[in-house]
């Protein structure tokens, strides 16, 4: 990665938006390093770390982990980096997230680029959550603890109390574009592209 500029995306949207799909993508051919937290975090969670094990019961409540373990991964992830490449998928998601990422990404000289918002109707984003759990099982793939219809409706209202004001924010700094994310992956992966631009 020498030799390359800076570059950090942050997705944001809903839980089944489809952000991690279309980051998988975007950094696969931007090169760049795709950032999950929710999957550092079920990584530790099916390794049974000592973080795994603290995590484990808010992860299965639908809630959000604290700020400070977070914002401490990440850390870790990116101190270790060349160059700054990234893309977040699914963080931040409160405004104190993302003012912490603000001040991590401007010590190390890499402010964030764009901010797409990928925007779908939330029974949309339920049915799609549900039917992931579904095919999961069908696979005999263990499924997420968080693709049940319950779950999935909690997420929704946490997500809508607590990351508007991020849209606030990214919008204010004229990082923020938004996406329809209806449609084939292939339609939204070009509309985040031409976003981009």
């Amino acid at each position: 990665m020498t030799g390359q500029k800076n570059k950090v995306v942050i997705f944001l949207g809903p839980p089944g938006a489809g952000k991690g799909t279309q980051a998988e993508r975007l950094a696969a051919e931007q090169n760049l390093l795709k950032i999950s937290t929710g999957d550092i975090l079920r990584d530790h969670v099916a390794r049974d770390t000592e973080l795994g094990r603290q995590v484990k019961p808010i992860l299965d409540e639908g809630k959000l982990v604290p700020d400070a373990i977070l914002i401490a991964l990440i850390r870790d992830r990116l101190a270790s980096m060349d160059a700054v490449r990234v893309i977040f998928d699914g963080f931040p998601r409160t405004l104190p997230q993302a003012e912490a990422l603000d001040v991590l990404l401007e010590e190390l000289g890499a402010p964030a680029n764009a901010v797409p918002l990928l925007e779908v109707p939330d029974q949309v984003l339920v049915d799609r959550i549900v039917e992931r759990g579904r095919q999961a099982a069908a696979r005999g793939e263990a499924v997420r603890s968080d693709d049940t219809e319950e779950t999935a409706r909690k997420r929704q209202r946490v997500y809508h109390e607590q990351t508007q004001p991020l849209i606030d924010y990214y919008a204010a700094r004229g990082h923020l574009y938004r996406v329809d994310g209806v449609g084939t992956p292939d339609e939204v992966y070009g509309r985040i592209l031409a976003g981009m631009k």
